[in-house]
């Protein structure tokens, strides 16, 4: 069994070795990477993405972020494309294969059928003088100087590169397209990620009440206000237009300079210029907001009226936070 030290040393090794290895793809983006980019830009069809082993793997994340960013792609496991898969294959279809030899059998069987098909072939391989790369119209260059296993057997490098090269293709198709924020929403529109994406205060605050006090209102009336609504705050109003809050804070501080509350109006105490939110603004920009200020509530505006409140408590129920 290694040392604690040992382990720590392994890891870092590892790390160390994995990121030669993606530092020297940057020398390896070629024009066959940007053709490759503009075929898939241009084309009507879908991508279609094999490999087998570890590299299948590589390919199914490929796969993922690429649909994820506008670019509709299916994995196709080379093992089972042989088998009866390879019919999911239509008409204006670009196939990416992945391997790192490149010459694997299942490898050399596919090829020739993809051929057949009239299928254009990018491959991703780390051996430019293999089967695959000698058949691909487009040859992307994966090759790593060695794993980081100490036999240099086990992919990890070789992975890891195919992995980037893979991320990099997506991100060169994301910003050809001009793939915005609004775009990213439509396709991630569940758990955290797509609420920060799509989640607006008008989507919230609706749920709470809408405290408010007048300006003239006594300390009594303004309290039972606060209390009723729990929401910690309520906005005051003047006429029609807000002028204020009062929170539960203002309360205690008015309590603690011994103020008798008898003589005390909302506007003696309130907070004049409260800071508001619109209510088409992102909650994840109101939370920002929120903790510039360092606040719990925001009083919701729709133009200049006061609509309501949306409350820390809110974001979090929404797992934003």
């Amino acid at each position: 069994m290694k040392s604690i030290k040992e382990i720590k040393q392994t890891a870092i090794n590892t790390i160390d070795e994995e990121l030669n290895a993606i530092q020297n793809l940057k020398n390896q983006v070629n024009d066959d990477f940007a053709r490759a980019v503009e075929l898939i830009y241009k084309s009507q069809g879908r991508v279609i993405i094999t490999g087998i082993g570890k590299s299948a793997n590589i390919a199914s994340k490929i796969v993922a972020t690429l649909n994820s960013t506008g670019t509709p792609s299916i994995f196709m496991h080379a093992a089972d494309a042989i088998h009866g898969d390879i019919g999911i294959i239509q008409k204006n279809d670009i196939i990416i294969c992945i391997s790192n030899s490149g010459n694997t059998p299942e490898i050399k069987v596919l090829i020739p059928l993809l051929k057949i098909r009239g299928s254009k072939l990018i491959a991703f391989t780390g051996n430019l003088d293999s089967y695959l790369a000698n058949q691909a119209d487009f040859l992307i260059n994966t090759s790593v100087v060695k794993e980081a296993c100490p036999n240099n057997l086990v992919p990890t490098s070789s992975t890891t590169a195919q992995l980037v090269m893979g991320d990099a293709l997506a991100i060169a198709l994301l910003e050809c397209r001009g793939f915005s924020v609004d775009d990213f929403a439509k396709y991630h529109p569940g758990g955290a990620l797509g609420k920060k994406l799509y989640l607006r205060v008008e989507d919230l605050y609706p749920h709470n009440a809408a405290p408010a006090v007048n300006v003239n209102d006594d300390i009594k009336s303004t309290i039972m206000e606060i209390s009723s609504n729990r929401l910690g705050a309520t906005a005051v109003i003047d006429n029609g237009k807000l002028v204020g809050i009062i929170t539960d804070g203002d309360l205690r501080r008015m309590l603690e300079k011994n103020y008798s509350i008898e003589t005390k109006r909302a506007g003696d105490i309130m907070t004049p210029s409260p800071c508001t939110i619109d209510k088409d603004t992102l909650v994840v920009d109101a939370l920002s907001t929120m903790r510039k200020n360092n606040i719990t509530q925001l009083l919701v505006v729709d133009g200049t009226k006061y609509v309501g409140v949306i409350h820390l408590h809110d974001i979090l129920k929404e797992g934003i936070l």
